[in-house]
């Protein structure tokens, strides 16, 4: 449960960087930030149901365009769940900012476990 919490701050910390470059994502505030957080949490965590030997053969098969495609996905749902959490320029909004989204995050998380905050 910690893990996921942490998740959740990581992606709403990484959802009001985003905001800030030009992707066309709009975020009102933080709260806001945090509920996307938490709905993309959600929704990525549906993925993970999956077998991993599934994940990692359409991963492989399709060169990476399932999971960026599935991202691309949960982004846009959630920002069409979430008031306060727009898609300036549509799809293409949604493919920037999961793309951004992705590599804010993996930033974030690689700061994380290199001062030990959390764990590999």
């Amino acid at each position: 449960m910690t893990a996921f919490i942490i998740s959740i701050i990581v992606t709403a910390i990484s959802l009001l960087i985003i905001s800030k470059l030009p992707t066309g994502v709009e975020i009102d505030n933080p709260l806001i930030a945090l509920l996307a957080g938490a709905v993309i949490g959600a929704f990525s965590g549906l993925w993970g149901l999956f077998p991993a030997w599934f994940r990692t053969g359409t991963a492989i098969v399709s060169l990476g365009l399932i999971p960026l495609i599935g991202s691309i996905i949960v982004f846009g749902l959630s920002a069409w769940l979430i008031q306060g959490f727009r898609l300036r320029w549509g799809i293409g909004s949604a493919i920037l900012g999961a793309i951004a989204l992705a590599i804010v995050n993996s930033i974030l998380f690689f700061i994380l476990r290199q001062t030990g905050l959390v764990a590999v």
